[in-house]
């Protein structure tokens, strides 16, 4: 699928590219499904092919999707993939002047609320999953005392976690074991915030 492990946005531009909100879903979607046309997209995310079209030429513009090959369909449809498995933004590559710091928050905010939106939509629609499904969704908030350092091996420890089992399910689904398996979020946030000190 992916051509790198982790695309590191370190650009004003691209960063700005990815920050609308219709391009974030279809990366979303378009990661979900591996490769995709803008036909497929345009049904998962309520819009018409031609603006899909038009937004997956702006993803694939600023190098955070690319073309993929053609197995066995139509020619004629062009066919998109992510070029890497994991997007990665960093506070440290925009903080040169205030348009960059403005830029990366009103972007993390986007991020963010998309994130909260699919939790919200699967609380909405948690009746029509099986219960096997709504025993095993979790929501958890762990707060702890941490130095900056351990708060960047916490990260590091989970983005290793989560790539294992993401490897372990693609892994299961390129050998065609998709049985009771389906999409699954996990939104993981760790920052640190003011609060009365004993």
């Amino acid at each position: 699928m992916a051509t790198e492990k982790t695309r590191h946005v370190r650009d004003l531009d691209t960063l700005k590219a990815l920050g609308h909100p219709l391009r974030m879903k279809l990366y979303r979607a378009l990661y979900v499904a591996g490769t995709a046309t803008a036909s497929h997209l345009a049904d998962q995310v309520d819009e018409a092919v031609s603006l899909v079209s038009y937004h997956l030429r702006k993803l694939a513009a600023h190098g955070l999707i690319e073309e993929a090959p053609v197995a066995g369909g139509d020619a004629r449809e062009r066919w998109w993939r992510p070029v890497a498995e994991s997007i990665s933004t960093r506070d440290a590559d925009f903080r040169d002047s205030p348009e960059e710091v403005a830029v990366h928050a009103a972007v993390s905010r986007a991020h963010t609320r998309q994130q909260h939106e699919m939790y919200e939509g699967y609380l909405d629609a948690q009746m029509s999953w099986e219960p096997g499904w709504r025993d095993a969704a979790f929501s958890s908030e762990y707060l702890m005392w941490l130095t900056p350092d351990e708060l960047r091996g916490l990260g590091d420890e989970l983005r290793e976690l989560a790539d294992r089992w993401r490897a372990r399910g693609r892994a299961a689904r390129d050998a065609g074991d998709t049985e009771g398996r389906e999409s699954v979020a996990l939104h993981m946030y760790g920052f640190p915030f003011r609060s009365w000190r004993p």
